[in-house]
C-alpha cells in the first residue's frame, strides 16, 4: 500500500498558510522525492478573510488535486474549524491554536491544541513566524516531510534576510510537538 497524506492549513488570510502549504508541498516534492500537490483558497479579503492551503503527499499518483479525506487539519482560528473540520477523516489529527480556537467539535479525532501565535511571539519574538512554528509541529507530529526537507524548502520560499529567523520557528515548532504530543504521528 502506497503513502498518501492529505491536509488542510486553515486559518485567516494574513497568516501565511499559502507559505505553510508550499514549504510542505516542495519539501514532500523537490527533497523527499514524493508526488505532492498544494491548492489554496481565500476570501476576498486580502488580511482577515478565510484561507486554507490543502496539501497531499503520495508515493503513488494523485489524480485529484483538492484533499477530500484529511489526515490532517490546521485550525488556526474558530471561523476555520467550524468550516472546515468535517472533511477530516476518523483518527485524523485536529491541530488548533489553543488561544483562538474555544469550541471544538465532537468526532473521533486526536486534538492538539498548541497557542502557535502565542509561541511565535513570545520564544521568538516575531507573531508573524507563527505559519512556521505550524510547520514545525506538523512535520514532527504527521511524519509527512522528513525534517530536513523542510528546512530546505523552508529556506527556498522565505524571503531573503528571515533563513535564520524561520528556521529557529521551525525548530521551536519541532520541540513544541514534543512537549504537546510525544507519542503521536
Amino acid at each position: 500500500m502506497s503513502f498518501r497524506y492529505e491536509m488542510r492549513l486553515s486559518g485567516e488570510g494574513g497568516q501565511g498558510l499559502v507559505l505553510a502549504g508550499k514549504i510542505l508541498a516542495e519539501a514532500a516534492a523537490i527533497y523527499d522525492d514524493r508526488n505532492a500537490t498544494q491548492s489554496q483558497s481565500y476570501g476576498p479579503e486580502a488580511r482577515g478573510g478565510a484561507s486554507k492551503s490543502e496539501v497531499i503527499i503520495s508515493d503513488g499518483e494523485i489524480d485529484f488535486p483538492k484533499a477530500e479525506s484529511l489526515d490532517l487539519l490546521l485550525a488556526l482560528t474558530q471561523e476555520a474549524l467550524d468550516k472546515y473540520h468535517d472533511d477530516l477523516k476518523p483518527g485524523g489529527l485536529l491541530l488548533v491554536d489553543a488561544d483562538a480556537v474555544t469550541r471544538l467539535p465532537e468526532g473521533e479525532w486526536k486534538v492538539i491544541q498548541v497557542p502557535f501565535i502565542r509561541i511565535a511571539r513570545e520564544k521568538i519574538g516575531r507573531a508573524i513566524v507563527a505559519n512556521i512554528v505550524a510547520v514545525g509541529v506538523i512535520v514532527r507530529l504527521s511524519g509527512a516531510v522528513s525534517v530536513k526537507a523542510a528546512e530546505e524548502a523552508i529556506l527556498a520560499r522565505v524571503p531573503r534576510g528571515t533563513e535564520e529567523l524561520n528556521l529557529e520557528a521551525f525548530r521551536t515548532g519541532l520541540a513544541t510537538a514534543e512537549e504537546v504530543a510525544p507519542t503521536v504521528g
